[in-house]
């Protein structure tokens, strides 16, 4: 079971932002107080862009543009696949190995992503927090994610890229691989024979 951001997919919000904002230190003043990870894991966790983005538009009206940009150009935050990542999960896909995904993503972002990722075509299920309106590292996630997927926690291997996420799955009896890049996981999945 794979986290999608960062494992399956590169993203962060600098790929987008580093295009309208050309002074480094201008940008990381920015995605430190305006569009900031912790701002954005709020639709991830379920709350409508039509709630958030006005809101923040009001605290920084300086700035309507660029966090309008966050509504109609989140897409650019994804460049494309993590280096390996595609050529492994279709080497588990023939292995016939059940592959299934939870990611935090929201899901006004999801349903515009999920066409452009034909990788996720393998995937059996995909829980998506903004969709469930729970959010890793929260216990009920996984809870949600085990009833939905037919496995007991024992029986899937998590494959995340956040250690909190990873912590938590581990709590709730799951295996678990902290993500750092395709060829660590490639020799994990190796050593448990499922490659």
């Amino acid at each position: 079971m794979f986290d999608v951001g960062r494992v399956l997919v590169e993203w962060d919000l600098r790929h987008l932002y580093a295009k309208l904002i050309h002074d480094e230190a201008a940008l990381e003043a920015f995605l430190a107080t305006v569009v900031t990870p912790e701002w954005h894991f709020q639709h991830d966790a379920g709350r409508p862009l039509d709630e958030m983005v006005p809101e923040r538009i009001a605290a920084f009206p300086q700035h309507r543009a660029l966090i309008e940009a966050y509504r109609t150009r989140f897409l650019e935050t994804i460049p494309g696949p993590v280096a390996g990542m595609e050529a492994l999960v279709e080497r588990l896909a023939v292995g016939a190995i059940p592959l299934f995904a939870i990611t935090n993503f929201g899901a006004e972002f999801w349903a515009q992503f999920r066409p452009t990722l034909p990788m996720l075509d393998r995937f059996a299920d995909i829980v998506v927090s903004g969709v469930e309106k729970l959010a890793k590292p929260d216990p009920a996630i996984f809870a949600l994610a085990a009833r939905r997927f037919g496995f007991a926690p024992a029986e899937m291997l998590f494959i995340d890229d956040n250690a909190a996420n990873i912590a938590s799955a581990a709590r709730e009896g799951w295996q678990t691989h902290l993500f750092v890049d395709a060829g660590a996981l490639e020799a994990e999945l190796v050593t448990r024979g499922l490659l």
